[in-house]
């Protein structure tokens, strides 16, 4: 979703280290910058075993988070949030990156980043929106 709405760039401002997986990177079909970092997971069969839950780049992505000690995992999807809570994964998704780079003052305003995520097909309560940037942007 950050890609979608032109805040990919945002990533490395707010983290540390950004790692993906050679099927997330697939699934994205465009070059990924060079501050994002592939790696395959090493534990094949939770992988496959994710991947009757989620989809594959979903699957391996959850499956690195648990090879890497304090990984934060970024997820929207519905059943790969539910699956990382499960597991006791950390998560955010988009709306938590876009917060979190308000907070660090990485972005000086949510509101145009909240434009365009409402623009697109991703699903959230206006009203959720609206309390974090009456909270936020006050």
């Amino acid at each position: 979703m950050l890609d979608k709405i032109s805040a990919l760039h945002i990533l490395p401002e707010v983290y540390e280290h950004i790692l993906t997986t050679p099927e997330v990177v697939a699934e994205f079909q465009k070059s990924l910058p060079d501050w994002i970092e592939v790696i395959p997971v090493k534990n094949i069969q939770l992988k496959a075993d994710y991947s009757l839950k989620v989809d594959a780049g979903e699957a391996s992505a959850i499956a690195l988070a648990q090879e890497i000690p304090n990984a934060l995992h970024i997820v929207d999807d519905f059943k790969g949030r539910k699956l990382a809570d499960e597991l006791n994964i950390k998560f955010t998704g988009t709306i938590g990156v876009l917060i979190a780079a308000k907070q660090k003052n990485k972005i000086p305003l949510l509101k145009p980043y909240f434009d365009k995520v409402k623009s697109t097909n991703f699903r959230i309560d206006p009203l959720l929106l609206q309390k974090i940037l009456d909270e936020l942007e006050a």
